[in-house]
């Protein structure tokens, strides 16, 4: 029988020692050499036996010495990948000289799940996002110790200074080797600061240096009420000044006090205190001092101590001396003279010292007023400016502007990366970085500009990477891009107020390509990539309404120059039942409108290139027949007028994000022109009845529509808009017609009373969908008599807008953002009526959501301050939902 001596070596990790038990009968002062016929591993229960093998080094005919470093090594290289929680290692000599390792192995426990203890169940979805434990990985020692201090973190974060965390694990009775981590979590009292206090400040009061600290603030307080209140409560008085006594309205006085030195820092900032926020406090104020004169101010101390159960905040300011600027020159300038650079530079001698001011106006002003941007606009990327204190007297200092300009620098690559769905060419052509042309920063920003708006890529991650070199004196570019999908699809249902439910089918395909139409592999559901339009929509209750529409848009057209052509059309059709009452007697009449366009348009480099100059061609018909219902809204029953027009357009579109714009303008002027009919023939119109005088509509209509962005802090952005309209006849002879009017009120869709087709449907929050729309008597020839007919809709119209928005969510797979709104517009029927002092005014909220595959989904509640035409009474609150961005 073979001889076989069994070795256990079994390791133990005690601070830094390791300690080995070692069977006590081997000579261990004769080291030996054998060789390995076979390592296997025992005991794993998720890990693979060949990998654990392979970690320790040693294979199958090694020869190792034993004692001897090849299996200390093997045991640390085996500790070192945190998978095990104990090892030990046995020897079986097979025979003379050769010997067998078998690794006995108990694996760390898998974390199966985790939970938490003493917080309500709305806060651990969001507290688990802040951890990074994974469900099935293996738990160790430095995994739980790191969840805790996320935890606590988190919790401080909250306000809540004194948190107390601890973790144990509990076996899973289902899962072998598996364990259950519970948290136990004691917020204890949220701790908020009391008193804030500064001292040595004696250019600022406390009430300025406290505005200038956003995220560090006091508690407020409203004690100094509470005697009033409760005097108030209990004596129940006739009328309320029978509350107060002398005593109380000094105590009101402090009050106000108290609230006019808080009322810019408390009413809407936490109290509670975060080291991290603080720190940055503490620098912003610094920054403060700086920005008026004080360079020298410094924090000399901070002090967190306990009052009751909360605490106060103490800070020590050294303001120092303010000072001046007296002498400011420029060296190494050799492109820009000294005047050009200090009328951009805008500080003159015995301005106040403004560290704030020289750094933004040397490197970057939002405006692009700096002279940074005028050198790299120029191609100097290379360029820098050093500001240095040549000298300090007294309160003046002069400033030395050190500048080197280096070489102008030359584009050399351009490269894009990201666009997975969009073909290179689609993005190529709308960059203005171009290989061989010089830098140019302003071109950078308008190219980031450009792919922003184009819809295909999330618009807050569109960024340039330049690398420069400077050996060359050239510059590498990389547009790093991240794909988001802006197909939408519309299926919706409503209730159409006089045609009862209407289903919409649309699809819109932004990004479509006609060229791979028959190549099925760059289907995406369907042919993407050239950056190309497509436009589906259906409407329908059944045989009532129904409404088809279609468009196609080709932006390069021949592929060299960015002009865009559109062709469309659309079919709408609309019956009249014979007794709405009772639709089961069929429908008597109907109204259609069939409408065909063709649209060319360019962008122009004059006045500057924002501008985009757009001509189309459109053909409509407008079908009446036995239609009483619109009969009366379009002075006839009977009737079919004939539209050609020729409209053009021109805009300008700076705004710097097409989802959520913080800064820009859109602003856009067009004029529609039919032939004019009445000039070019004979006919006697005062003769014709109405419905013949409307056979071919004549008309020149008018319409302006401005929109502006401006930040106002942060993400917060005030967004001003302007709409105004006028639709006018050639002459005397001829009227507007009954189509083509402006109606207003409600979301702006066409619906409400019924879908008003054929019109300009304007949108008023707070009024009623189609509310404002006037009446105006047409004078008509009935078999030699003269009679009138009466026309829904008014020939101008004014509205304006102001809206305060603020976003909730910028993921582009989603991105909100809440509202707050005041708006006033009217319309009219002719010049004799118009009084652009006779507006229709509303106020409200509303929230917007974007999603890439349904466009902007709107609710608006809004409160109408005006009564509408036929109404004795104020509009009052209405909510309105909206589908997509709106324009007027």
């Amino acid at each position: 029988m073979k001889k076989q001596i069994l070795i256990i070596i079994s390791i133990l990790f005690c601070g830094n020692a390791l300690i080995a038990q070692i069977n006590p009968s081997l000579d261990f002062s004769k080291p030996r050499k054998y060789e390995v016929t076979e390592v296997v591993a025992e005991g794993l229960e998720y890990l693979d036996e060949g990998a654990v093998v392979s970690i320790t080094g040693i294979r199958k005919g090694d020869r190792i010495d034993i004692p001897g470093d090849d299996i200390s090594f093997a045991i640390k290289k085996m500790w070192r990948q945190g998978l095990f929680a104990d090892i030990t290692i046995k020897y079986e000599i097979v025979e003379e000289g050769k010997i067998k390792l078998i690794l006995e192995l108990v694996e760390l426990p898998r974390l199966t799940q985790y939970s938490f203890e003493g917080i309500k169940k709305s806060k651990q979805t969001e507290l688990s996002d802040e951890l990074s434990l994974v469900k099935g990985r293996i738990l160790t020692d430095a995994s739980v110790k790191n969840a805790e201090l996320n935890i606590i973190k988190y919790f401080k974060g909250k306000g809540f200074l004194n948190v107390e965390v601890t973790s144990r694990q509990k076996p899973d009775d289902v899962v072998s080797n598996g364990v259950e981590l519970i948290f136990k979590i004691e917020k204890n009292n949220k701790i908020k600061i009391q008193d804030l206090y500064f001292v040595g400040n004696e250019a600022f009061g406390d009430r300025r240096l406290k505005s200038k600290l956003k995220n560090t603030n006091e508690k407020l307080r409203f004690t100094i009420f509470e005697d009033v209140i409760s005097r108030a409560i209990n004596s129940k008085p006739k009328h309320w000044f029978q509350f107060f006594t002398q005593q109380d309205s000094v105590s009101l006085n402090r009050a106000l006090d108290y609230l006019g030195e808080h009322v810019n820092v408390n009413f809407f900032k936490s109290s509670k205190l975060v080291k991290e926020d603080f720190e940055e406090d503490k620098v912003s104020l610094i920054q403060f001092y700086n920005s008026k004169g004080y360079r020298d101010a410094e924090i000399t101390y901070d002090s967190i101590f306990k009052v009751g159960k909360n605490i106060a905040v103490e800070i020590g300011v050294y303001e120092g001396q303010k000072y001046y600027f007296r002498d400011i020159n420029f060296t190494g300038n050799f492109t820009y003279n000294d005047e050009v650079l200090k009328t951009v530079l805008n500080i003159d001698k015995g301005d106040v010292y403004n560290l704030e001011k020289i750094n933004r106006k040397l490197n970057y002003d939002p405006t692009g007023n700096d002279i940074s941007s005028i050198y790299m606009d120029n191609g100097y990327l290379f360029f820098n400016v050093t500001p240095v204190e040549v000298n300090v007297e007294q309160d003046s200092i002069d400033l030395e502007l050190r500048i080197y300009e280096g070489a102008q620098a030359t584009i050399n690559k351009v490269t894009i990366s990201g666009n997975t769905r969009t073909n290179d060419h689609v993005v190529l052509r709308e960059l203005r970085t171009i290989p061989g042309e010089k830098f140019s920063r302003e071109k950078l920003i308008r190219t980031q500009r450009e792919l922003s708006q184009l819809g295909y890529f999330n618009p807050e991650t569109v960024s340039p990477s330049p690398v420069p070199n400077p050996s060359d004196g050239t510059v590498d570019i990389n547009w790093d891009l991240e794909e988001i999908s802006n197909d939408q699809i519309q299926l919706s249902g409503g209730w159409g107020g006089y045609i009862g439910f209407v289903g919409s089918l649309g699809v819109t395909f932004n990004n479509f390509s006609i060229n791979n139409f028959f190549d099925f592999k760059n289907w995406d559901p369907l042919p993407v990539g050239d950056g190309q339009i497509l436009s589906l929509q259906f409407q329908a209750n059944g045989r009532q309404f129904q409404s088809y529409n279609f468009s196609f848009t080709e932006p390069w057209l021949g592929g060299k120059k960015p002009n865009a052509l559109t062709i469309g059309g659309s079919y709408s059709y609309q019956g009249d039942f014979e007794d709405w009452r009772n639709p089961r007697l069929g429908i008597a009449g109907s109204f259609k409108i069939f409408r065909g366009f063709v649209s060319l348009a360019r962008r122009l480099k004059w006045p500057d290139n924002y501008f985009t100059l757009a001509n189309s061609l459109e053909y409509s018909r407008y079908t009446l027949n036995n239609s009483r219902r619109f009969g009366g809204q379009l002075g006839c029953t009977d009737c079919e007028s004939n539209n050609f027009n020729f409209k053009t357009t021109i805009a300008r579109n700076s705004v710097d994000n097409p989802i959520y714009p913080r800064s820009g303008s859109n602003i856009s002027l067009s004029i529609s022109l039919t032939p004019p009919y009445s000039l070019l023939t004979n006919r006697d119109y005062d003769n014709l009845t109405f419905e013949q005088s409307i056979n071919f509509l004549e008309y020149n209509k008018w319409m302006f529509d401005a929109s502006f962005f401006n930040k106002v802090v942060g993400d917060l952005v005030i967004n001003t808009r302007a709409n105004f309209g006028i639709i006018t006849s050639y002459g005397d002879e001829v009227g507007v017609g009954p189509f083509e009017r402006f109606i207003l009120g409600g979301s702006g869709l066409a619906g409400g009373q019924g879908f008003i087709l054929g019109s300009d449907i304007i949108a008023l929050r707070g009024y009623e969908d189609n509310s404002l729309r006037p009446i105006e008597s047409v004078r008509s020839v009935e078999k030699g008599d003269v009679t009138t007919r009466q026309i829904s809709g008014g020939t101008i119209y004014n509205k304006f807008v102001m809206e305060l928005r603020y976003p909730i969510s910028l993921n582009p797979s989603a991105t909100i953002y809440v509202l707050g709104f005041g708006e006033a517009g009217n319309t009219w029927t002719s010049f004799d009526d118009y009084n652009p002092y006779d507006l229709k005014r509303s106020a409200g909220v509303g929230a917007r959501i974007f999603m890439p595959a349904f466009g902007t989904i709107g609710i608006d509640w809004g409160y109408g301050f005006d009564n509408a035409p036929g109404r004795n009474q104020p509009s009052g609150g209405q909510i309105h939902f909206t589908i997509g961005n709106q324009i007027r």
